[in-house]
Order: C-alpha cells, then structure tokens, then sequence
C-alpha cells in the first residue's frame, strides 16, 4: 500500500526539499500552498506521482477543502508534515510591530498548523490501518530567540505546545505527533545570513548554513519509525552557528 503524505509550505525551501525526499522514499505527496506556480515547480521536480492543492492554511475553508480532497482521492492519510511558516521583518523593533503583522506569523504558524492538524486527526483515527504521524517545523527560536523576532518565536514556543498536547491526545488513535527544530538551513527565509544577521550583543555577523537537504534526510527517517515508536523533538541544525554557548 503507497503511504500519503502531505506537506504544508510545499512551493519552496524546507517544504519542497523534504517534498522530493518523501517521494524519493516512497510516499505519493501532496504539495500545500498559497502559490500554485511555486508548487507545480515542486511537483515537476517529483519523479513519481503527487497532487498539488492551492491551500491558504490560515482559512479554516481552504483546509477543510485541502482535506476533503485528500480523502475523496486516496482514502488516508499517512504523513502530515506542518511545514509552511512564516516571519516579521526583523529589521522591525518590537515595540513597531503593527497588529497586522504579528497576526499574520501567528496565523500561519500556529493557527494553520492546528487546522491542519485538527483535520488530520479526523482522517487518521478512523482509516484502516488506523492512525498516523504529523510532525511540526519547529525552529532553534523555539529555544532562544534573535533579536526582533516576538511574533515568530513565539509561535515556534507554541508549536512545542501544539506538538505535545496533540501527541497525547492522539495517542489513543495510534497517531504519533513529533517536531523537527530546525536551525540555519539554505532557504528563502535564510539568504539574508551570509550577508550578516542581528546578534544578541547588538553587532551584525554572517552565521554559517547547511544544506536543506539534511533537513529533508532528517524528516525522511523521523517518517520511518513504526507507529508504536516516535521521535518527539528533533533538532538539526549547521554544526557552526551561534546556538550554543554565549551571545
């Protein structure tokens, strides 16, 4: 039996990296996201078959209809990956954040994820087999923040939350829920770190990067457990960045 899986935030970066590693490893893909343009160049680079549905992750609708599309096609859903995300300008001080900004990285990253989860667990606790995994794109913001970022780590602090609660309420449906902490890999989201990023002490210094595909590999084998065994947090991250330690 083919494995579904679907991936949120599928267009481009983390989402489509670990999109092509997931086919590569045997499951049918679905590809989720605003940008259908930027999702069929996803699904152009996937040798096997996929199904790309234009989703907004914010709209309760748009993720019913990502949903229902999934089970009126396949019938299961195996593998939920809460991958899209977004921030604020970090240029921005906290305290000039505008109300519009920090709700837009608060409905994409926490509410989206939640919709979609809510969803899944709809499809999961009542397939044959019965059950599931979802994991969450976490974030090393979900352990200490950069400066000017408020909306986006606190939305990766909640995902921990939303990661360990809907693990324990998905236990009694064999739905297994992990989160994968991701630090500092190549994406649009990360071009800007070669050229300098805001450190804690107020200076501007380029941090090192890892390739989004280890990110992708490291996805693949937390996919791999059996149901009855999971990773619940996962951190992978460039080996030399300016994580650990002072700063």
């Amino acid at each position: 039996m083919t494995k579904i899986a679907l991936v949120t935030g599928a267009g481009s970066g983390i989402g489509r990296a670990c999109s092509i590693a997931l086919a590569e490893a045997g499951y049918t893909v679905v590809l989720a996201g605003r940008d259908e343009t930027k999702l069929n160049s996803t699904a152009a680079l996937i040798k096997s078959a996929s199904l790309v549905v234009p989703t907004d992750v914010t709209n309760p609708k748009s993720v019913e209809h990502l949903f229902a599309t999934i089970k009126s096609k396949f019938g299961r859903l195996d593998l939920l990956f809460n991958n899209a995300g977004t921030g604020a300008p970090g240029t921005i001080l906290l305290e000039d954040l505008t109300f519009e900004q920090w709700a837009n990285v608060v409905n994409t990253n926490i509410t989206g994820p939640f919709l979609c989860t809510q969803q899944a667990f709809k499809i999961m606790k009542d397939q044959t087999p019965r059950g599931g995994r979802i994991i969450n794109n976490g974030s090393i913001s979900a352990y200490a923040p950069r400066p000017n970022s408020a909306p986006y780590t606190s939305t990766k602090h909640a995902i921990t939350g939303l990661t360990k609660s809907s693990n324990l309420d998905g236990r009694k449906y064999d739905i297994a829920v992990g989160q994968i902490d991701i630090g500092n890999a190549q994406s649009d989201m990360t071009k800007t770190m070669a050229s300098g990023m805001p450190q804690a002490d107020g200076s501007i210094k380029p941090e090192p990067t890892m390739d989004v595909n280890e990110v992708a590999r490291a996805l693949v084998h937390m996919a791999s457990l059996p149901l009855s065994a999971n990773i619940l947090f996962l951190n992978v991250m460039a080996s030399k960045m300016p994580f650990v330690g002072r700063g």
